[in-house]
């Protein structure tokens, strides 16, 4: 296995326990982003707490456009028997990375701008709620390869 599908490895496993944790059917680019920070806490300056607090702040401002009141957040019904499936976001965010990327050329930077390059949904929203300049962050990313 080559160091980039090593990576990958390690960061589906933690998405998919960050999924779980949440009480999502699906993994989806959020959890990759969560899980790229954990994993790097120095991935372009995103730390695991303040991406976090930052889709925090996405859910509850939706919550909130939505006109339910954020309060005490609803407690996720786990199932332990149940494994998370593929979103739409976080395969979106694959396509993303391997539409611009040959496989041979693959790091972990490629995978993160996969996810920051969506022009919408949560990603994006949570990144702006939380003043930070996706475009900035892209840059700063791309400037690492």
């Amino acid at each position: 296995m080559s160091a980039f599908d090593t990576f990958l490895q390690s960061v589906l496993e933690r998405a998919e326990a960050e999924a779980r944790q949440e009480g999502s059917a699906t993994i989806e680019a959020r959890h990759l982003l969560l899980a790229i920070a954990a994993r790097d806490p120095g991935a372009a300056g995103l730390d695991y707490q303040r991406v976090k607090d930052a889709l925090r702040g996405e859910f509850e401002h939706s919550l909130g456009s939505a006109g339910v009141s954020p309060g005490v957040p609803p407690t996720p019904t786990r199932d332990p028997g149940r494994r998370p499936r593929l979103g739409t976001t976080f395969k979106l965010a694959m396509e993303r990375m391997a539409a611009e990327h040959r496989k041979r050329d693959l790091r972990p930077e490629h995978l993160l701008l996969g996810i920051l390059q969506a022009e919408a949904g949560t990603v994006p929203r949570a990144l702006a709620l939380a003043g930070i300049d996706r475009a900035e962050l892209i840059e700063r990313v791309r400037s690492t390869l």
